[in-house]
């Protein structure tokens, strides 16, 4: 049977035999139905190597950073030693089946959630390229993710908020307030400059790249997360936060990076541009270590992260509506905020059941 591609492939003529004729005559339907439809796909787009073709995807990805260091690592450590030497459109859902069941062995539920919806969105990718006729990935079941809700095992108390400040080298100390009193990222914390603070609230703008340290990085700040280069989020401003942002610049003052007066640029040669969260995070072990807020073997009680779910958790214990804390967070929908904080509200209980009682048994509640 002979055909020619349609002329936006190639145009050129192509034939392949069959045992039978019915069986030639089926495959001329078939391909003829595909070009009428715009269906055609040149099987040779489809032998590109999964490996050469999620490099190019990950290259026209725009994304952060983070984001951006976390597909490539996943892609790396996980995708590509399983599939990334089969052909591209070879790969069956069988394929997609196995591997994401051997990721289950090593990885959380959420991990591999999240993880996944990458993989789909390079097949997808492949399908709109006329590469492969469709996306293996559809209807392979993945592990159901726990909770997202909030340990309260790691919720610092008042007197630990304290304690780490206390024990942090001091030009750190005003990052502990400005996630424990603002629910700002440590990324953000660390991107502070003397613009974001207003009269009576601070306007976050930017977080710093997770290579500012580093001498050769183009863009010390990047957007804040899930938002575009010119929006911002506000945060209420408590009078002691902006007693300790007034004692922070008298002590230390700032430093220009990037044409921006940032807080906390190193001030020790050799110690690079500006702290990310990885560098930060030294500092932060440190202080757990040196006030004693660590586990039996010595790993800390928390994370730089606790002292923003403080914030939250304090905010909603004391009745802010949960729309206004997910705003202040940065969240990308109150969705996530009532997942992760829901259950800290403990006088919602106590109203509900007031509220219930008086509705269904009146007279009992007079």
């Amino acid at each position: 049977m002979r055909y020619r591609e349609p002329s936006g492939v190639g145009g050129r003529q192509r034939e392949r035999s069959f045992e039978k004729k019915w069986q030639a005559d089926a495959y001329a339907a078939r391909i003829q139905r595909d070009k009428y439809e715009g269906l055609f796909l040149d099987p040779r787009r489809g032998q590109i190597p999964l490996r050469a073709f999620a490099e190019q995807w990950l290259e026209r990805q725009a994304v952060s950073d983070s984001t951006y260091r976390n597909y490539e690592s996943f892609l790396r450590i996980h995708l590509l030693p399983q599939l990334g030497d089969r052909p591209l459109a070879g790969i069956q859902r069988g394929d997609i089946e196995v591997f994401v069941a051997a990721l289950r062995q090593i990885l959380a539920a959420s991990t591999v959630r999240d993880r996944m919806k990458m993989v789909s969105s390079l097949f997808e990718s492949a399908v709109r390229g006329k590469r492969r006729p469709d996306d293996p990935t559809k209807g392979v079941r993945l592990p159901r993710s726990a909770s997202p809700a909030l340990d309260e095992d790691l919720l610092p108390t008042l007197q630990q908020v304290d304690l780490i400040a206390a024990h942090i080298s001091p030009h750190y100390r005003l990052t502990v307030y400005l996630q424990a009193g603002a629910g700002l990222r440590i990324s953000e914390t660390l991107a502070f400059t003397a613009d974001c603070r207003r009269a009576e609230f601070l306007r976050v703008r930017r977080q710093v790249s997770s290579k500012a340290h580093r001498v050769d990085c183009a863009t010390r700040f990047m957007p804040l997360k899930h938002r575009t280069a010119k929006e911002y989020r506000d945060v209420p401003l408590a009078p002691f936060l902006a007693q300790e942002i007034e004692a922070h610049l008298r002590m230390w003052g700032t430093s220009t990076v990037s044409g921006h007066q940032v807080l906390f640029a190193p001030r020790l040669r050799g110690k690079g541009i500006m702290p990310t969260a990885t560098t930060y995070a030294y500092h932060f072990r440190k202080a757990l270590r040196d006030a004693g807020l660590i586990h039996s073997d010595g790993t800390p009680l928390y994370t730089p992260h606790c002292l923003r779910h403080f914030f939250a958790s304090t905010a909603l214990g004391h009745g802010i509506p949960v729309h206004e804390v997910s705003r202040w967070l940065g969240h990308r929908s109150i969705k996530t905020t009532v997942d992760i904080y829901g259950h800290l509200v403990p006088a919602s209980w106590e109203r509900c059941r007031t509220i219930m009682q008086t509705a269904l048994r009146p007279a009992d509640s007079q």
